[in-house]
């Protein structure tokens, strides 16, 4: 917000009187006080999550809850909890990590993803602006499947980064909020080894540190005050970094042309560190998910968290991302795969024993990852 403030300028003049003689008198003016402004800081406030991913049994759930809303699959309840946080930032970021079934086709999930769309009016209701779209399930049901996930998130009021139905949509963009101009990258390690043909690589994005670099480059001829970019990458089930991510977050943040890292894919809620003066969040975990916690999957990919920062734009245009804070939640399915908001469930004195037990033994298992970056 800039503040102007009034230009006062005096000039004094003193004139002469006339007897028998005249007697001039010099003119003396007064200093001018000149105009000036005062440009106070910009800001904005954020919140992003990690994987959401429409297994089958979420499916089925949000079926069952549609029969009450005719809707078709209502998904709606399963943010619920979280949706007071999600809502009261200026810009929401979730990582919609499956393709949307294209019209008239089959439903599918693990491992070629094509979900109902009505997930995507779910992120909306909840209260998310945009998402992350560029995944190893990005290219599960071809060039149909992307046009899906694009058109269904546009239809319900939410934009997004990864996907394109057209070359010019997958090139940078700015985005203003509040008078600040954003740019939101995102790309991924992989389409879990489904080609795309040369001619349509625009489709989605790979990560590829230079052509990473020449996009925040453009996003900054663009105008981007702040550019933020989401990486689907990491081991899955695995809370350790791997060194694909830290020398990819060494070289992007060495450039000075990204601002904020996002990462998500591992399941599993990774750490959290600055890497040259600016922020990395490598894994939020799965937000939403239904990955069987036994053999195949540990009990971390029911843990997430939701990261909130906020964007401060100096005088000088400088961007500053504050140290995020870190919102632990867990996927409770026993009531309907909802995503509970575990701090503010523990304070509820409606929270049965069983489920605070469950979301204590969760908070300890991010706290163990995250530390000093949770919320008190």
């Amino acid at each position: 917000m800039k503040f102007v403030r009034l230009v006062v300028a005096l000039s004094v003049v003193a004139t002469g009187c006339t007897a028998t003689s005249t007697i001039t008198t010099p003119t003396i003016t007064s200093p001018t006080v000149t105009t000036s402004t005062t440009t106070l800081p910009q800001a904005l406030t954020f919140a992003f999550t990690g994987d959401v991913l429409s297994h089958t049994p979420l499916i089925n759930q949000a079926q069952r809850t549609a029969l009450d809303t005719q809707t078709g699959y209502d998904f709606r309840p399963m943010f619920a909890d979280v949706k007071q946080l999600i809502s009261s930032v200026d810009v929401a970021i979730c990582h919609l990590e499956t393709p949307i079934a294209p019209d008239g086709e089959k439903l599918s999930t693990y491992p070629f993803f094509g979900v109902p769309k009505e997930i995507t009016t779910a992120l909306a209701d909840a209260g998310f602006d945009r998402c992350s779209t560029a995944s190893n399930h990005a290219y599960d049901r071809g060039n149909d499947g992307i046009d899906a996930t694009v058109n269904a998130l546009l239809d319900a009021g939410v934009q997004q980064s990864g996907m394109a139905r057209t070359p010019e949509e997958i090139e940078p963009h700015i985005v203003v909020v509040d008078g600040i101009r954003i740019c939101h990258l995102s790309y991924t390690f992989s389409y879990n080894g489904l080609i795309m043909p040369d001619e349509t690589q625009w489709r989605s994005a790979i990560i590829d540190t230079d052509q990473i670099l020449r996009d925040a480059k453009r996003a900054r001829e663009l105008g981007s005050q702040a550019t933020i970019v989401s990486m689907h990458w990491g081991n899955e089930k695995d809370s350790r970094l791997n060194s694909m991510q830290t020398s990819i977050a060494d070289e992007l943040t060495a450039s000075g042309l990204v601002d904020l890292i996002v990462g998500h894919h591992a399941h599993v809620v990774q750490p959290t560190k600055q890497v040259n003066g600016v922020w990395v969040m490598f894994g939020l975990g799965n937000v939403l998910s239904n990955l069987p916690t036994d053999e195949r999957w540990p009990v971390n990919s029911q843990d997430a968290v939701i990261a909130t920062t906020s964007l401060t734009i100096s005088s000088s245009g400088k961007a500053v991302f504050d140290k995020p804070a870190m919102h632990p939640t867990w996927v409770d399915k026993d009531h309907g795969w909802v995503i509970r908001d575990i701090q503010k469930s523990l304070q509820s004195p409606t929270t049965s024993f069983g489920l605070a037990r469950e979301l204590e033994m969760s908070l300890g298992r991010t706290s163990r990852v995250l530390g000093d970056y949770i919320t008190k």
